[in-house]
């Protein structure tokens, strides 16, 4: 019997990550699953397999995704030698890399920043497929790879942007303007300064899953706990009115491509990932102009202005449709498996 998409029977695929949801739940981690949930949907047995010690001790399900904690099973090398492919991204690529030439399997590593540490990994030999998250993240990896003999560059490589499914986000804005990670890389401080410049405004500032949290006792900021990506909808997206970007460093974006679905204005800092998620929906502050942003803030608060700030991301939630990234990454997948 085929398998959806072509391939002659289900492949198994392999990930190997430091963390995944529901218990850490951040950019990179969910970026992961939206990618692999395509994949069982098509049919394909698909394996993660977490190298670090967490809350979970026996296997679950998420999304389809079989998911094997630390010390539930000391076997992964064995399911490397059994799968078609492997997958890995941030801290676990060397290993993965070292166990994928081992076994001759095709190694996918995934990367989510630009970072010299991400693009060298990858450049260890023997990747077969590198995934950018955007058109700057490649051209940053062309630039670093060219210091590279074209025998440790890795063989292929393709752009999926952090897939977002518009309707597990979308829903009827709210009234508090958020943000979602309060570390000081994240914007803390610019949250906190903003809230008591704004006594009469309602801010939620949401814990992250790392980082130190800067989160102020004031009247004003409700400070609600790590939430679980399935509960964004209801918890923050339905609380929020514009959510807050004002981020030193971005890659992409993820959360602001989800608080666009429900038309949710982001105020952010430009970074090049942030301008290119965001594009014509994004209103770009820099993020030491706390002035800056509390006169954006105060300008949406009118009504026609928010408006047309709600139209413009709504449209550009429309634009990421991931449909097209999602069948180009499930099909250079099964060819890599073959």
């Amino acid at each position: 019997m085929s398998a959806p998409g072509g391939t002659a029977k289900p492949l198994s695929i392999v990930a190997r990550v430091h963390a995944m949801p529901p218990e850490h739940n951040a950019g990179a981690e969910h970026m992961l699953v939206s990618m692999l949930r395509p994949l069982v949907e098509r049919g394909h047995d698909v394996q993660v397999w977490l190298s670090r010690y967490g809350k979970a001790h026996t296997e679950y399900e998420y999304h389809g995704i079989r998911v094997i904690p630390l010390e539930s099973r000391l076997d992964f090398p064995n399911a490397v030698k059994r799968s078609h492919l492997l997958l890995a991204h941030l801290e676990t690529v060397p290993s993965a890399a070292s166990l994928a030439r081992g076994y001759g399997k095709p190694l996918v590593v995934l990367c989510h920043n630009t970072h010299r540490a991400t693009f060298r990994d990858a450049a260890a030999g023997g990747t077969a497929l590198s995934v950018y998250n955007s058109l700057w993240m490649e051209r940053e990896a062309e630039l670093f790879f060219a210091e590279y003999p074209k025998s440790l560059r890795p063989e292929s490589s393709m752009i999926v942007r952090p897939p977002v499914f518009a309707e597990e986000y979308a829903t009827k804005p709210g009234k508090a303007i958020t943000l979602v990670n309060c570390n000081p890389e994240k914007g803390g401080k610019v949250l906190a300064a903003l809230a008591r410049r704004m006594p009469d405004q309602q801010f939620l500032a949401v814990r992250g899953a790392y980082g130190e949290q800067i989160l102020p006792d004031l009247p004003n900021v409700e400070i609600v706990d790590h939430v679980r990506g399935e509960d964004m909808r209801e918890r923050v997206y339905a609380r929020t009115r514009v959510l807050l970007m004002p981020s030193s460093y971005e890659s992409w974006g993820r959360a602001g491509c989800e608080a666009l679905a429900s038309g949710i204005p982001v105020v952010a800092h430009p970074t090049p990932g942030l301008c290119e998620s965001l594009g014509e929906a994004g209103i770009f502050v820099d993020r030491e102009d706390v002035a800056g942003y509390e006169a954006v803030l105060r300008k949406l608060l009118t009504s026609a202005e928010y408006r047309l700030a709600s139209k413009r991301a709504k449209a550009r939630s429309v634009e990421l449709d991931p449909a097209a990234d999602l069948a180009a990454w499930c099909s250079a997948v099964e060819g890599l498996a073959r």
